[in-house]
């Protein structure tokens, strides 16, 4: 069996993919470092058996703990969710951000470099899970590319944009095997409420307003997490080490269309006792600072060199999660009072 460590695996993504790996790879006992942030939620992977996933409670700037986990673990893998990742957050307390985001990774890229020169191990993988949000913000025209230069524009993707070059660095200077992907805004089932699609769909169940920033004009390329989870184990299995890659969904959106097409699909599904449609919630705010216009990725890359493509259309994948929100409101539930962080007391 090969030992994987998975970090921020209590969060969104990370809990997909454990979830994901467990079902697709019968030989590899999973790790999951969680610090158990807000968004941190142990609910998220409370159905899967302890015979080959350990959950460890722990900080990845605790060096003590990353040692005392590569030494009892010997992992093949590292794959890297942990962050903090709300742009708003960011920008209301960056200093967490800086610590989390890049002197987190530094800690792990240290006890990884040393944990390889000293055992020999030929197979070890370092995937660090990063987002497009590091290049910044494209106009009308053109896709974000592996090459595309670095331009962050909150605190947030500063964060994720520093982290991403020391990774690079650790390749190229003590010759660390690392792999790097850039996705772009997931979405799909355990998603914290604080984002856009759960948000939308959380308050249109519940009859609240549905905010949208500005105009409601951003464009992003939405990827159905899974979809996501299937790219991250393509380039972990397959990609060639030292190498970054792009992962996009193809659905190029305005924020405006994304909330009516959850709206259209609501009416569907569950109508209105009034007969008026969910669009009746929807209302503009003044929008956030540094928001970027514009993302769009261009996956080539991986579809050429490793065959991966995403399975999930933007209406398939959207169906999929709202009806995934209608089906466990006491997930969510459990978060919108809190109740949820009490599973945290006594674990260890």
């Amino acid at each position: 069996m090969k030992k994987m460590l998975v970090t921020g695996g209590c969060g969104f993504i990370g809990s997909n993919f454990i979830q994901y790996v467990s079902q697709k790879n019968p030989y590899v006992d999973i790790i999951n470092l969680d610090k158990l942030t807000y968004a941190g939620n142990l609910m998220n992977l409370s159905s899967l058996p302890n015979d080959r996933y350990t959950f460890i409670k722990g900080d990845i700037c605790d060096k003590d703990k990353i040692k005392a986990l590569f030494n009892k673990y010997n992992f093949e893998y590292v794959v890297h969710f942990a962050a903090e990742s709300h742009v708003d957050r960011s920008i209301d307390g960056p200093a967490e951000f800086i610590q989390t985001n890049i002197v987190g990774t530094l800690n792990l890229l240290e006890h990884s470099k040393k944990f390889v020169f000293e055992s020999n191990k030929k197979d070890f993988k370092f995937l660090h899970v990063s987002t497009d949000e590091v290049y910044g913000s494209l106009g009308n025209k053109g896709k974000f590319h592996e090459n595309t230069p670095y331009a962050p524009s909150s605190p947030y993707s500063a964060s994720k944009a520093g982290s991403d070059h020391l990774v690079r660095a650790w390749n190229k200077t003590y010759d660390l095997p690392i792999l790097i992907t850039n996705c772009s805004n997931n979405y799909g089932p355990y998603q914290f409420p604080e984002k856009l699609v759960p948000l939308m769909i959380i308050n249109a169940l519940n009859d609240k307003p549905l905010p949208i920033y500005g105009k409601g004009d951003n464009v992003r390329d939405w990827l159905y997490v899974l979809d996501h989870c299937d790219a991250l184990l393509t380039v972990l299995e397959k990609g060639e080490i030292g190498q970054t890659y792009n992962i996009g969904g193809n659905n190029e959106i305005k924020n405006i269309d994304v909330v009516e097409a959850i709206c259209d699909i609501l009416d569907n599904l569950i109508p209105k006792g009034n007969s008026e449609s969910y669009k009746k919630l929807i209302y503009f705010v003044k929008d956030r600072p540094g928001h970027d216009f514009r993302y769009a990725i261009d996956a080539s890359k991986l579809n050429s060199k490793l065959g991966w493509a995403p399975k999930e259309s933007f209406e398939s994948g959207l169906e999929k999660t709202i009806q995934w929100y209608i089906n466990n409101k006491d997930w969510w539930n459990a978060i919108l009072d809190d109740t949820y962080r009490q599973e945290r007391l006594g674990v260890i």
